[in-house]
């Protein structure tokens, strides 16, 4: 079985249209309005958006959440960030799994290089070196500069179980401008993969 929960407060389908969606949001002539917008969410069947961003207190590091609404995931806990961020969390130390970002020029966002639209990955956990420590956190963030305009592919993909006892629970944020998003996946065994395109 899969569930999913989306930040915005309405019932989805495979496709949403969330330029209009609002929780968060800044007033309308504010210098952080005129960032880069969500215009469309296409997500896997059965995803359901279930609420508006809510402020749940101070933030928690490495859950891929912006637990007090101010539009940063996971700021204070050495996560880098941009104006485009895409990031993947989960609790089961052993369990590797791989957030996978398609930019809208076709390029795979691999981790130790920035592609050609500027995004960078700078967390693959668990990792060989077991860099990650147990706090296994994908990240994939916009280094500098404007984002590219048009369709960002993720794919969540369940690599190895590593001994962990299914389900595995990822969480997904994702920020786009002054806006956040988290979205929680489940996957039960080894190659179980959602996808998601977001378009700005």
């Amino acid at each position: 079985m899969i569930r999913a929960r989306f930040g915005l407060g309405v019932a989805v389908g495979v496709a949403l249209a969330v330029a209009a969606a609002g929780a968060c949001a800044p007033r309308k002539g504010s210098p952080v309005a005129r960032g880069p917008r969500l215009l469309k969410l296409e997500a896997f069947p059965g995803a359901v958006v279930e609420r508006a961003c809510v402020p749940t207190g101070p933030e928690q590091c490495f859950n891929a959440r912006d637990d007090n609404c101010n539009g940063i995931i996971d700021e204070g806990c050495g996560v880098n960030t941009g104006l485009v961020q895409f990031a993947a969390a989960w609790t089961e130390p052993k369990a590797d799994v791989d957030l996978r970002v398609v930019d809208p020029n076709g390029e795979l966002v691999e981790a130790g290089r920035a592609t050609q639209a500027g995004l960078v990955k700078d967390r693959d956990c668990p990792g060989k070196r077991n860099e990650c420590r147990g706090q296994n956190m994908e990240n994939v963030y916009l280094e500098a500069g404007d984002p590219v305009r048009g369709k960002y592919q993720l794919r969540i993909r369940l690599e190895d179980l590593g001994g962990e006892t299914p389900p595995i629970r990822v969480t997904v944020g994702a920020r786009v401008g002054p806006k956040t998003y988290a979205l929680e996946v489940t996957l039960e065994q080894a190659g179980d993969e959602r996808a998601l395109t977001l378009e700005l």
